[in-house]
């Protein structure tokens, strides 16, 4: 018998919240830049890349449009952390309703090689403090009153731990039987 995929939703309400990893060591070579321009090749690297050995799935089939599409959507933004200019991880945001103020940590990762390092907590820390200035630098977004993502039992063993680590509190919990199951 399979077992049941538990999807976790967590969520903060305000900045402060936030309990940030310390930063990486300067000689480490670290460093998060937002990819500014929508690019479909790129998006779907960082997807199969990071979520290739934890059942991401959900975006395999799609055409470069759709990527492009996704994207290029106002308030949505693709941070990413490279190790001595060599790609290691992502965060993916995504602006919610403006009535609501919410932003989505749509998908986090990182590639398996870079794993174990230290490197999730401060990544993490850095996509969600962007999450909450959000309207700094997209006027046309509300300022953010919540940070929201949702993780599950295919993700990395240690994923859950880290987003609560970082002061996301769990709203939700869900189980499916494993068939109906997809991560990401």
């Amino acid at each position: 018998m399979s077992t049941p995929l538990t999807t976790w939703w967590l969520e903060m309400t305000a900045p402060e919240e936030l309990r940030a990893a310390p930063e990486p060591p300067a000689d480490a070579g670290i460093t998060v830049v937002r990819a500014e321009v929508p690019s479909p090749e790129f998006g779907r690297f960082l997807y199969t890349a990071v979520g290739s050995d934890v059942s991401w799935v959900d975006r395999l089939g799609w055409p470069p449009e759709r990527w492009r599409a996704v994207l290029g959507q106002p308030g949505h933004e693709l941070w990413v952390a490279y190790v001595r200019g060599t790609p290691a991880g992502f965060v993916e945001l995504g602006a919610g309703d403006p009535d609501e103020g919410s932003v989505e940590i749509v998908y986090f990762g990182l590639l398996p090689d870079f794993r174990g390092r230290g490197l999730g907590g401060h990544l993490l820390s850095y996509g969600t403090a962007r999450g909450w200035d959000l309207a700094e630098r997209r006027p046309e977004h509300p300022p953010t009153r919540r940070v929201w993502l949702h993780t599950c039992s295919l993700d990395g063993p240690h994923a859950r731990r880290n987003y609560e680590r970082r002061g996301f509190r769990l709203y939700d919990t869900v189980v499916e039987p494993a068939t109906a199951a997809t991560a990401g």
